[in-house]
């Protein structure tokens, strides 16, 4: 139910724009986060926005470059790369979970590769 789109090739320093539309319905309570898979590394955490949009984390590896956002309208979160660095090559996921204490995601996008050469 989440399709993920917006990767691509880019250069060091360059941006792009990951989107996830959800195509199930979505209640404010709901989080939607970003997630990451390096060829060869285990999936991290990039960030996350609560669906109401009052409350955003990311890792610290991707702090001050990224920037999640979401809209309620369209039923599509963001992810605004900026800065990329080659370090930031990976496969990047899209999830969904119906509330901040939910132990776990239940929806997941397919993935949307990002590659930033040096």
């Amino acid at each position: 139910q989440l399709q993920a789109s917006g990767g691509g090739l880019v250069q060091a320093g360059g941006s792009l724009r990951l989107s996830c539309a959800a195509s199930e319905q979505t209640f404010t309570s709901y989080v939607m986060a970003w997630f990451r898979q390096a060829p060869g590394k285990e999936r991290e955490f990039v960030a996350r926005i609560t669906w109401s949009g009052d409350s955003t984390y990311y890792a610290d590896s991707v702090k001050g470059r990224f920037t999640i956002s979401r809209d309620r309208s369209k039923n599509t979160g963001y992810l605004q790369m900026n800065s990329l660095k080659p370090e930031d090559t990976a496969v990047y996921y899209c999830a969904l979970k119906s509330s901040v204490w939910a132990t776990s995601f239940g929806s997941w996008g397919q993935g949307t590769l990002v590659t930033v050469s040096s």
